[in-house]
């Protein structure tokens, strides 16, 4: 399942990030690409560790940390640091599946990819091409966001960015091991949390169906979650 996180960051905060970014010093990406994936990756890189990648990387983690709809969607345990990407001139990254566990560098802590994000800092209208595609069970979904959305979708899918053929697709890319580590069962939380959410501003507190309705929803929590 695909889900859209609006919001993360403001045209604001985009702005900053993007004046940070715009000069900042891009590597080859396949300096961290893996086998298979040196065949289908052509884009640029923020080097992990480097002090800015560090530094925007903590500002996403304290936005996300305060977004309702990311904390209902994800139920993060554990969060990969946010990385940085760019494409231009026909870059690109072809289909692969991400990593299933991935060590966080320069810890001994590892994170199983459960989702995948990936952070906008291009408004679409700045690139042309540079979709991300996610193959699943109903077809091929596409996302290109607005600056400073973000797109939640299972690690285990199939992805793929297309070539970029005018401007420039910044964004930021990152992975969350879940407290629910099946997707379906998360999906299931999710959309029941959104309801619960949906029907408080309009009941009582103390409403009988709305308590039962939370009540569901920690108790399928307990059940499923692993932290």
């Amino acid at each position: 399942m695909l889900i859209p996180v609006q919001g993360v960051l403001s045209k604001d905060e985009v702005r900053q990030f993007r004046e940070r970014l715009d000069v900042a010093d891009w590597q080859d990406g396949l300096k961290t690409a893996g086998t298979l994936a040196r065949s289908v990756k052509r884009n640029q890189q923020l080097a992990d560790g480097s002090p800015l990648a560090v530094e925007l990387g903590n500002l996403i983690l304290r936005k996300l940390g305060s977004n309702p709809t990311f904390i209902s969607a994800a139920l993060p345990s554990r969060i990969y640091p946010p990385k940085f990407n760019r494409y231009a001139e026909g870059g690109t990254y072809g289909a692969h599946v991400d990593s299933a566990v991935m060590l966080v560098p320069g810890t001994n802590i590892s994170v199983r990819s459960d989702l995948s994000a990936t952070l906008f800092l291009a408004e679409p209208d700045e690139y042309e091409g540079g979709e991300l595609e996610i193959e699943g069970p109903f077809g091929i979904q596409a996302a290109k966001l607005e600056a400073g959305d973000m797109v939640l979708y299972p690690s285990s899918s199939l992805h793929r960015v297309t070539p970029v053929t005018e401007g420039a697709r910044v964004a930021s890319f990152f992975w969350i091991q879940s407290m629910v580590r099946d997707d379906g069962g998360r999906t299931l939380l999710f959309d029941l949390d959104q309801s619960i959410q949906g029907l408080t501003p309009v009941v009582e507190p103390d409403d009988p169906r709305l308590l039962k309705l939370t009540g569901v929803y920690h108790n399928l929590l307990r059940m499923w979650a692993a932290t």
